[in-house]
C-alpha cells in the first residue's frame, strides 16, 4: 500500500513538471518479460528523471511505518513447509540453530520428491524483539548436493536477446529460484556471466560468486573473491552487510552510501538477503517493515557468516521452491504467501535477472 502512495506521488510529479516523452514512456512499459506493475511504474519515473523525487518521497513515507508489536501469526507467512510434520521439529546437525522462531518449530524440509532427502529447509523468524510484528521468512539450500545459476533478465542487467527464464531442459532438476539484486542503474556494481562482463566488477563489492561447479558463495570482491577461469557468474549489489559471522557496523548510519542512497537504509519496507553458512550452505531471508539493521540481523540469525542484500520493496523480493504434488510431479510454490508475483514466476521470461538452483 505504501509502495503504490509512493508511486502515485510520483506520477502526479509527472504531470506537473516538463513535458515527458510520451513514445518513451510507451516503450518503457512494453518491454518483453514479467514485471511487476510496481516494477514497471517505478522504472518509468527513474527513466523520465523522477527517480531523486521518488527516492525522497519513499524516504519519507517509509521512515514514518514503524512495524508494529502485535505477535504475527507464523501460518501466514509461510507457505512453502512441506515436510514430514515429526521431521520439522527435528534438530539435523548441517542446519543452524534457530532461537527465534515464529512457530516454535525451527526448519522445515521441503520434500521435493518423495522419499529423497530434503534440498531446501525453510523457516520463520522474528529478529526484532522490539518489533513481534516483524516476521521474517528464511529458505536454507544444501549446497553439496545442488548447483546454483544465474540468468540475466530481459531488461536487467542490461536489455538483450537473453531469455530471462529458467531452461527448459532444467525443469525437472529445479529446487528453487529466487530474485537478484538493485536495478543497474539504482548502483555501481559489476554483472558476470559465462564469459561476459555486462558490467565491469568493483573492487569492495559484495558478491553473490558461482564457480564452474555451481557452487554459490558470497563475498567481498578483491578480498574473499576475485576472478579466474573457474568463474561462471557474479552479480555484485552494495557492500555486505553480514562479515564474519557478524553485522556489518554502521548500517543505521550509511555514511557513504556504500548501502544505497543515504536514508534508504532506515526504511521499513519488503527487504530481502542472501548468504552462506559455516558449511556453504545458501541462506536467504525476506519480509517487510525490514530496516536494514533488521534485514541484517535476521541473516545473521539464519546462520549466514557472509551477507548481502538483495532487492527491496513489494514485488522485488520473490523465492520459489519445488514441492512433492499430488500429480507427482514437482510444482513451485513461494515461500511466503505475501510475495507478489506467479509460482512459476521463473518459467516464463522475466525482466529482472534472477538465480536459480538445480539438483
Amino acid at each position: 500500500m505504501l509502495r503504490r502512495l509512493a508511486i502515485a506521488a510520483a506520477t502526479i510529479l509527472i504531470a506537473g513538471s516538463a513535458v515527458v516523452d510520451a513514445t518513451a514512456v510507451v516503450q518503457l512499459t512494453a518491454r518483453p518479460g514479467y514485471a511487476t506493475w510496481q516494477d514497471r511504474a517505478s522504472t518509468t519515473l527513474t527513466a523520465v528523471g523522477l527517480g531523486p523525487a521518488l527516492d525522497r518521497f519513499e524516504n519519507w513515507l517509509y521512515t514514518r511505518s514503524e512495524p508494529p508489536d502485535t505477535a504475527v501469526d507464523p501460518n501466514s507467512i509461510l507457505t512453502s513447509t512441506h515436510g514430514s510434520p515429526s521431521a520439522a521439529t527435528q534438530p539435523e546437525p548441517q542446519l543452524p540453530p534457530l532461537l527465534h522462531t515464529a512457530d516454535n518449530g525451527g526448519w522445515h524440509p521441503v520434500t521435493r520428491i518423495p522419499g529423497e532427502p530434503p534440498l531446501v529447509y525453510t523457516a520463520v523468524i522474528q529478529p526484532d524483539p522490539k518489533h513481534r510484528g516483524i516476521a521474517v521468512g528464511v529458505a536454507l539450500i544444501a549446497a553439496t548436493a545442488t548447483q546454483s545459476h544465474l540468468v540475466p533478465g530481459t531488461v536487467q542487467p542490461v536489455q538483450s536477446n537473453y531469455s530471462g527464464q529458467i531452461p527448459a531442459s532444467d525443469l525437472p532438476r529445479v529446487v528453487a529460484a529466487f530474485n537478484s539484486g538493485f536495478k543497474m542503474s539504482d548502483y555501481s556494481g559489476g554483472f558476470f556471466v559465462d564469459g561476459t562482463t555486462v558490467r565491469p566488477l568493483i573492487d569492495g563489492k559484495a558478491s553473490a560468486v558461482i564457480d564452474g561447479a555451481g557452487h554459490l558463495t558470497v563475498g567481498q570482491w578483491g578480498r574473499d573473491v576475485r576472478m579466474d577461469s573457474y568463474i561462471r557468474a557474479v552479480r555484485q549489489n552494495l557492500t555486505l552487510i553480514v562479515d564474519h559471522g557478524l553485522v556489518v557496523s554502521g548500517l543505521d548510519r550509511n555514511p557513504d552510501g556504500s548501502w544505497g542512497t543515504v536514508r534508504n537504509q532506515l526504511q521499513y519496507t519488503w527487504r530481502s538477503a542472501l548468504g552462506v553458512t559455516r558449511t556453504g550452505d545458501t541462506v536467504y531471508v525476506a519480509g517487510d517493515k525490514l530496516n536494514l539493521v533488521t534485514l541484517a540481523a535476521a541473516l545473521q540469525q539464519a546462520g549466514a557468516v557472509t551477507g548481502m542484500e538483495l532487492d527491496i520493496h513489494s514485488g522485488m523480493q520473490f523465492f520459489s521452491t519445488w514441492t512433492s504434488a499430488a500429480s507427482g510431479a514437482p510444482q513451485p510454490q513461494r515461500l511466503m504467501t505475501a510475495m507478489v508475483g506467479p509460482p512459476d514466476r521463473y518459467l516464463q521470461p522475466d525482466q529482472r535477472d534472477f538465480f536459480y538452483v538445480t539438483v
